[in-house]
Parts: C-alpha cells; structure tokens; sequence
C-alpha cells in the first residue's frame, strides 16, 4: 500500500501568509516605481485577503446551513 508522506507545518496559514505579505511589502520598497512593484504589492495584498478569508472562515461565529 502507498504511504502518503506527511509534512507538518510549524506555524498556522494566516501566520505564514501575514508574514510572506510583510516580506513582500519590504521587498517592494527596495523597487522604484514601476511593474514589478506594482506586482509584488498586488501579491502582499492578495495574502492579505487570503489570511483574513482564512480567519473568517475559521471563526467560531459561523454556522453550518439548516
């Protein structure tokens, strides 16, 4: 039988996306003005959202449809 590998992280999702935002955001000042900024702003804005869906989603207030 196939054994699946496991892989155990260290540290919650909403941390790691919080923290590769931060990163994101310092490496985006390093940059002038241009497309490549733009675009590493737009990632870290991005893992913004998706820590905070993530927190939402995994928030005791919500209940399961009746």
């Amino acid at each position: 039988m196939f054994k699946r590998r496991r892989f155990r992280q260290m540290h919650w999702l909403i941390e790691r996306l919080l923290a590769e935002a931060k990163s994101l955001r310092e490496e985006a000042k390093a940059l002038p003005i241009g497309i490549a900024k733009e675009r590493l702003l737009q990632k870290a804005r991005q893992a913004d959202t998706a820590a905070h869906l993530s927190q939402w989603l995994s928030s005791p207030g919500l209940l399961p449809p009746e």
